[in-house]
Parts: structure tokens; C-alpha cells; sequence
């Protein structure tokens, strides 16, 4: 480096004024607020919430959760204080969900400023020169009359919906300030969802419920399977109602395409519902027709089979009875694992552990079901007897038992019993336990939900819908007319977004403007 250079470049470092605390913290602000970092922050969050729809959800299913955890060590507790099982309540979301709101506020408020006074102000003045502008068009008609060429002029763009002023001998015409309505619209009802969902999240809830049929539901914290909720919910609020699960229906393909035999063509619920005024009705829930009660909604989530199951004790006590949900398998056929622990049986507490099978088979395969439906219903079980493991005081999953620590109940060549019941059969075990296949009720997993900002998410997305619409399709555009000294007609356009009808439409005006001069003359 010369000593030329070396001189330039301390006059620079010296001239280069220095920006402050205040203008850093302005200029960090514009960037935060300009449209590119709302845009950023808009993928960054929909890239943010893929975690959740990856990995289970605490909030969602705390067992499924714990599962995961647990099968994959270390690598499980890396993602738990990540964050990632609480994605949608983790710092990280919320930062980038709050930076959103912030960018967004930001970039609108000048904006909405900038496009009132807008929509007050008079349309630009003519150009002094328009030969530079979109479809310019210059017509000598020496014999034509300005004032009634203007007057023409006037009535047609005002037609247009155009807003038109007249200076002298020109018209300025402007439209498609609507674009600019619906590109702020757009963005207000995108804040918009962003207040609902996050209103929604802090005072919603929605919990599961399951019900077997002629059994009901009180809406009470108590009667749920599980239960969320927002960290402004109050159980205080919970609407008053209750109902009675009275017939489940579900109908299924039974012949035809061997692909297709055994799937389900409806499920219904019929459900006698007790609201907070007392009044009772009777309705039907079914797939993705939710009941309405008192502000709360209730779908229905899944079904299956409850085989009513009473066990009793050599001494004819009944030690477990009732019916028992099921847990389905999976398969076409409803295959269905049974668990029916009796802690109170003598002399060692019992768990009786098995199928429910609605069409059953047993061959090589084992036991499973053929077909969904009631045709050929049976249990296939297995007794063990041993500590349950229920008096530790620790909660235990009611549809699994541990059989590590249990022992199966033997016949007298020392071989496991093995059971096999249909409806309304009996079977005594060696030491004079009974157990009885008493019947099949259906039962339905329900969930209940309440979010007050429901409704408003679906108006703010159609308002956001409504707002990019009129961005994408209504163009702006200016118009110019004006007629110089000796009939000069001079006719030009401007487009201020993607408008490839301007030109055309430029010259369709001053050809029909210099129609209307040859209409009128003598």
C-alpha cells in the first residue's frame, strides 16, 4: 500500500460517521419490520412447527411421549430439552412466533398511514411528456372540441371506476388503489390469525373421553380419560351438560372387492344429551359432524368392543365384572386385546389377559378376527395370577399388565390354560374360579373441545384469503388525456403492478374517443 492509499483509507475511517446507540437500535428495527424479515420469520416458523408433526406431542399424548423416551435414550433426552415433544409451548417457536407479530405490526402501522392519505389525495398531474408512458397514442383532430373531448373522456374512464380530476386541458384518471386495500388487509388478517391462535392456545382445553354403551358423561375434570388445557383456562368454566350413550352403529363392506371387504362404511353414535338448562335431546354424532352443546363441541374419535366379563372367586364372590373396553389391534378385523385385572381375588390377585375376537379364527396364525363385525364373536384367554403391582401407589396403564411378575394358571398336565369362550359360556377354572362370557356392548371414544377464537381464526383466514385475492388480480394503473392547442388528443398509460391489458385498453380509449369526434360532427 502506497502512502496515497494508506492516506485515503484513514481519511475514510476517520469521515465514516458513527451510528450511536439510537441508530443501531433504529436501524435493528426497520430491519426487523421490513417485508423481507416478516417473510423470513413466516418460513422459519412453518419450518419450526415440522417437530411437531414429527415427534409426539406432551400436550397430545403424554404415554406416547414417555414410549419414545424410552426407546431412544440419549438421543430421546437431547430432543426432550430441545424442546421438541413441547414444540408449539418451547422458547424457540414462541421467539420466532413473537418476532412475527412484531415484524408484521411493523411493517403495516406506516403502511395503513401511507395508503389513507392515498386514498384522500388527487390523482397524480399529467406528465409533460407522455411518449415515455405505456400505449401512447397521438391523434391530430384540429375540427374536435377539448372541452367536449374531455367531458367524453370523463364520462368513459369514470365508468372504468377510474377517479379522475381535470387540470385544464388534461385528465388525470387513477385505479386499483383496492390492490393496495387487500395487500394491507391481507397482512392485518394474518395478524389477525396469529392473536386467535394464540388466544386459543392460552384458553381453550379439549380432553378424550370413552363411553360404553347405556353408560354416560358428566362434564367434569373427574369423568376424563385425559385432559388439556390453556394456562388461562378456569375448570370453573366448563359447560354444563351430560349425555347418555344409548346405540353405537358402524356398518361395514361384506362383499364385493376382496380388498375392501371388512372396512367401514359409517359409524354412528346416538347420544341423549342433557344440557345446562335441563332440556334433553336426542342427536347422532358421526365422523366429521361433530354435536354442539353449550359452546363445547364433541367428535367422534375411534370405537370398538366391550365383552361383558365377570369373574368369580371359589367362594362365588364377584371379584371383576362389567364390561371391559378393548384396546383394537389395528387389523381389518378388529382384533382386540383384552386385560382384566381382579386385585381383590382370592387367594392371589388375577389378571385374566386375551382377545376379543368379533369373527373369530384360532389356527397357526393365532387367534385373530376375520371380519369387523358380531359374526362369529369368541374371547380367547389366558389367567395368570401374582401381584399386580397396584398397591405401589404408582398409576398403572388399566389395558396393560406386566406379566413378568405374574404366573399363568395351569391345568392338571401342567400346561398354561387356555380359553376359549362365546357369548353366554362359562368356564371353571381347577381351583373353582369361574370366569363367564356375559355379552358384547359397543363403546366410543369421544373428544371434547372448546376454543372461543375458533370462529374468529376461519373470518381472519378467509379476510387474509379475501385480501390476496385483490392483491393478486386487481391491477393499478394510471390513465392521462389530454388535448393540446390545434386538437392535439394525446392518450397514455401507467402501470404501477403486472397489467399486460393496459395498452390495449390505453389505445381502445383514444380510438373511441376520436369516434365519438367523428359521431358529433356536421
Amino acid at each position: 500500500m502506497n502512502e496515497h492509499d494508506s492516506w485515503s483509507s484513514k481519511v475514510e475511517a476517520t469521515s465514516r460517521p458513527s451510528l450511536g446507540l439510537r441508530g443501531t437500535l433504529l436501524f435493528l428495527w426497520r430491519q426487523l419490520t421490513s417485508m423481507q424479515t416478516a417473510l423470513i420469520l413466516l418460513m422459519l416458523l412453518a419450518i419450526a412447527a415440522v417437530p411437531g408433526s414429527l415427534y409426539p406431542q406432551r400436550s397430545v399424548n403424554p404415554t406416547l411421549t414417555e414410549q419414545f423416551l424410552e426407546e431412544n435414550g440419549r438421543w430421546g433426552e437431547i430432543l426432550d430439552t430441545l424442546g421438541f415433544f413441547e414444540v408449539f409451548s418451547s422458547p424457540w417457536f414462541s421467539a420466532i412466533y413473537l418476532l412475527l407479530f412484531i415484524s408484521l405490526i411493523g411493517c403495516i402501522v406506516p403502511r395503513v398511514g401511507v395508503h389513507l392519505r392515498q386514498l384522500r389525495s388527487r390523482p397524480p398531474r399529467t406528465p409533460s411528456r407522455l411518449t415515455r408512458f405505456t400505449g401512447y397514442t397521438r391523434v391530430e383532430l384540429p375540427e374536435a372540441d377539448a372541452d367536449a373531448l374531455l367531458e367524453t373522456a370523463h364520462r368513459r374512464l369514470r365508468r372504468g371506476r377510474y377517479r379522475v380530476e381535470r387540470r385544464g386541458d388534461s385528465l388525470s384518471a387513477e385505479r386499483g388503489l383496492l390492490r393496495e386495500t387487500g395487500n394491507l388487509l391481507f397482512h392485518i388478517a394474518l395478524v389477525g390469525v396469529l392473536i386467535c391462535v394464540a388466544g386459543g392456545q392460552l384458553t381453550r382445553y379439549h380432553g378424550q373421553i370413552t363411553v360404553v354403551e347405556g353408560g354416560g358423561f358428566s362434564n367434569s375434570l373427574t369423568q376424563y380419560d385425559s385432559f388439556q388445557s390453556g394456562a388461562w383456562f378456569d375448570p370453573a368454566d366448563l359447560p354444563s351438560f351430560r349425555f347418555t350413550l344409548e346405540e353405537f352403529r358402524a356398518e361395514y363392506v361384506l362383499e364385493g372387492d376382496p380388498s375392501k371387504v371388512g372396512q367401514p362404511t359409517s359409524f354412528e353414535a346416538d347420544v341423549a344429551v342433557t344440557g345446562g338448562d335441563g332440556a334433553v335431546q336426542e342427536r347422532t354424532v358421526q365422523v366429521n359432524k361433530p354435536l354442539h352443546v353449550d359452546g363445547a363441541s364433541m367428535y367422534l374419535l375411534g370405537n370398538g368392543y366391550a365383552p361383558e366379563i365377570t369373574v368369580t372367586d371359589p367362594e362365588g364372590t364377584v371379584v371383576a365384572e362389567g364390561p371391559l373396553i378393548t384396546v383394537p389391534l389395528g387389523d381389518v378385523g378388529y382384533t382386540s386385546q383384552v386385560v382384566l385385572k381382579a386385585p381383590d381375588a382370592s387367594p392371589e390377585q388375577t389378571a385374566v389377559v386375551g382377545y376379543f375376537l368379533p369373527t373369530g379364527v384360532i389356527d397357526e396364525n393365532g387367534p385373530h378376527s376375520q371380519y369387523p363385525d358380531l359374526v362369529d364373536p369368541q374371547l380367547a384367554l389366558t389367567v395368570y395370577r401374582g401381584d399386580l403391582g397396584l398397591d405401589d401407589g404408582i398409576p398403572k396403564n388399566a389395558y396393560e399388565v406386566d406379566l413378568s411378575t405374574l404366573t399363568p394358571v395351569t391345568d392338571e398336565s401342567g400346561n398354561p390354560v387356555l380359553l376359549r369362550l362365546y357369548p353366554g359360556q362359562e368356564y371353571e377354572l381347577p381351583d373353582g374360579t369361574t370366569i363367564s362370557f356375559d355379552g358384547i356392548k359397543r363403546f366410543a371414544a369421544f373428544d371434547v373441545a372448546y376454543d372461543p377464537f375458533e370462529r374468529w381464526v376461519l373470518v381472519s383466514a378467509l379476510t387474509a384469503v379475501t385480501g390476496l385475492i385483490l392483491s393478486l388480480f386487481v391491477p393499478r394503473r394510471r390513465v392521462w388525456v389530454r388535448v393540446g392547442s390545434g386538437g392535439v388528443l394525446e392518450v397514455a398509460g401507467l402501470a404501477r403492478s403486472d397489467d399486460p391489458d393496459l395498452e390495449d385498453d390505453v389505445r381502445t380509449l383514444a380510438r373511441r374517443l376520436v369516434e365519438s369526434t367523428e359521431g358529433s360532427a356536421p
